[in-house]
């Protein structure tokens, strides 16, 4: 009998051992500092183990020894964080591509342009040093009156007298305006009888009511696509635009981003992406969301792509583009700006894309084929006509929640916005990085202080229970998600001032923003967004923990690696 019960123990301790020791061994354990999981439990692990680019264990260290074997690699992560990887959930990544060969005009602090004269001068240095014959066009890019010495925009005067015979054109660091000299206007076929395109407006002098250079919206959009075309015509350009977008791609993940935005898609954009994917270029998966307007007869030939992952590249839905730009004052607001824009009157309040029709049959093409769609709305008037046109489809039981549409931006929202949004099933995506650059011009010049206070409510939407994300929307800044943090935790502006304290959140908050949120807004959250068994091993190591640095310092904060189903795809050199 004795024997009998040691045999017994003995094979129990034995099966003990065998259910302790997994059959499946780790390709790579993570071990030695914070890591973060986004998960509400565990809200923290010691390690990680991954297989096949997936994650196989996450707990404690001593059970991940267990998946170990001679071949595994063992990283310490000697003190520093280990988190899920960044998700870019809108940015515009062959936007960046298209302006590596553009004059840099960004002021601080991303660049040096503080003035008129600074953009003068840049560009004058860009002519010389590239040797530029007398007729070549000049493109500058990322200009910003907000932060420029003179606070206004530069003139077609400003830029002819850069030169009268290069065409020139610099584009507003919003992406929703531009400004062209009389070389370019010419090129372009913009004359003094040039009638405002749908959507968008030509600057006219004031007193004169002759053009002043100055495109918005439309018109500019309509320009630069104009523009490339005649710059491109009779050129093999193929190489160039798949060497620039794989550059525009190393900046992505230098800020630590497995998951790429290429939102609003236009032109033959949608061929590049489609032409790197072939050739398996991407070393992160690239999500993007092409215009509707611009690809609407096209939209049978895209319905079989939708969220469908081909070498790394998905169809994520369609943009559309509800108004403008608040710090380039062409945002569609219900009350007027503060001090509104050279050459309108005092009761202007920018102006809509769509009507409530076109944009109601728009979306309901698209809801009725089950397709999602990312709305650009940053005043709140044109808040207001994509909730009024959501709500209908969702009325008629076309529209769904778990179609999950996103409301990009989403600036100059209203405390009423919050309950409207939540009852409405709509994701709200913040730029939230308006605070840190642009705070202070929003709170003196666009919308004053009561206003500017609410701008990205995080706080108020957390509150309602509302999933939210944070986005970068680069290139308008590089794809920065870190200050992006910074900025909705601290909601402090260039100045010192913090604009709306009481919308300010946790650094948690902030991350699970942009990463298990963003999953969600994407539809990956099975697979993506924070570290647990079975999902992607999507990974971004940090040189200090944003759970305990002070708040104040978030933007210090570097990305050392990123690391993309479990390949490294950046390393910082000296790390």
């Amino acid at each position: 009998m004795k024997i009998f019960i040691y045999l017994s123990f003995l094979a129990l301790i034995i099966s003990s051992c065998k259910n302790r020791t997994p059959k499946e061994k780790a390709d790579t354990l993570y071990f030695g500092g914070t890591i973060i999981t986004m998960e509400d439990t565990p809200s923290q692990v010691e390690a990680v183990a991954i297989k096949n680019g997936k994650i196989l264990f996450a707990g404690p260290k001593e059970e991940a020894d267990h998946y170990t074997e001679f071949s595994t690699d063992l990283i310490d992560l000697k003190g520093k964080t280990l988190l899920p990887g960044f998700i870019d959930v809108h940015g515009h990544l062959t936007s960046r591509a298209g302006m590596m060969q553009t004059v840099d005009l960004s002021p601080e602090p991303y660049g040096s342009v503080n003035s008129i004269k600074d953009l003068q001068t840049s560009i004058r240095q860009f002519i010389k040093e590239h040797q530029l014959n007398n007729k070549q066009p000049v493109i500058g890019n990322g200009y910003d009156d907000a932060i420029m010495a003179e606070h206004r925009h530069p003139t077609k005067t400003k830029l002819d007298a850069i030169s009268k015979t290069n065409p020139i054109i610099v584009i507003h660091t919003s992406g929703h305006a531009s400004v062209a000299n009389t070389a370019m206007l010419k090129l372009l076929g913009i004359s003094e009888s040039s009638k405002d395109p749908e959507g968008g407006h030509l600057g006219r002098d004031k007193k004169t009511g002759k053009l002043n250079g100055k495109l918005e919206e439309n018109a500019s959009f309509t320009a630069l696509l104009t523009l490339t075309e005649k710059m491109n015509q009779g050129k093999d350009t193929q190489a160039q635009a798949i060497e620039n977008l794989m550059k525009a791609q190393e900046e992505w993940l230098s800020y630590g981003q497995t998951t790429i935005c290429d939102g609003r898609t236009m032109g033959e954009s949608v061929a590049l992406l489609q032409n790197a994917a072939s050739r398996h270029l991407f070393k992160v998966d690239v999500v993007y969301f092409p215009d509707y307007e611009y690809f609407k007869k096209d939209f049978n030939l895209f319905k079989p792509k939708y969220m469908q992952y081909e070498d790394h590249l998905k169809l994520g839905g369609f943009k559309f583009s509800d108004d403008g730009s608040p710090q380039g004052k062409t945002a569609w607001l219900t009350q007027p700006y503060l001090v509104p824009p050279e050459g309108q009157s005092k009761d202007y309040k920018g102006f809509p894309i769509f009507t409530d029709d076109t944009l109601y049959n728009d979306l309901k093409t698209l809801f009725q084929n089950h397709i999602t769609a990312q709305l650009h709305v940053n005043g709140d008037a044109a808040i207001d006509q994509a909730i009024r046109v959501i709500q209908r489809l969702k009325d008629e039981n076309i529209y769904k929640p778990e179609l999950r549409a996103t409301l990009i931006h989403v600036q100059n929202s209203r405390p009423d916005h919050i309950k409207k949004i939540k009852d409405l099933g709509v994701i709200p995506s913040y730029f939230s990085t308006h605070t840190y650059l642009w705070g202070d011009w929003h709170y003196s010049s666009v919308f004053g202080p009561e206003r500017a206070s609410f701008i990205s409510p995080a706080n108020s939407a957390l509150r309602a229970g509302i999933k939210f994300t944070i986005h970068h929307d680069a290139p308008v800044t590089p794809p920065d998600l870190i200050t992006a943090v910074y900025a909705a935790v601290n909601r402090k502006t260039r100045s010192g001032r913090i604009l709306g304290p009481d919308e300010r959140i946790t650094p948690l908050e902030a991350l699970k923003a942009i990463t298990i949120n963003a999953a969600y807004q994407l539809q990956e959250e099975k697979t993506k967004g924070s570290i647990k068994t079975g999902k992607l091993a999507d990974f971004v190591i940090l040189d200090q923990n944003p759970l305990t640095i002070d708040p104040e310092n978030i933007r210090s904060i570097s990305v050392l690696e990123t690391i993309k189903e479990g390949n490294t795809v950046y390393k910082k050199n000296e790390y």
